[in-house]
């Protein structure tokens, strides 16, 4: 079912406020975000939530994205729910 609010492109802040934007454009702004912030404040300094709800198999990808890309060991797939 459709809602009327729902996003159909993503949306990137330019200045003050939102703007339409390509898939490109928004995964490389957002890939950008992330590498300055690992390079600002090191690995350990972002981490990765993945969902308990999830499959093994994109737990296991969540977990291969932040330990490869990120280089970061802080994982959570918040299991305790």
């Amino acid at each position: 079912m459709a809602h009327g609010g729902r996003l159909t492109v993503p949306l990137v802040r330019d200045g003050g406020g939102l703007r339409p934007a390509t898939w490109d454009e928004a995964l490389d702004r957002a890939a950008a975000g992330l590498g300055a912030a690992v390079a600002r404040g090191g690995p350990r300094s972002v981490g990765v939530f993945s969902c308990s709800k999830a499959t093994n198999e994109v737990n296991y990808l969540a977990q291969k994205f932040a330990r490869v890309v990120l280089g970061t060991n802080n994982v959570d797939s918040c299991n305790r729910t």
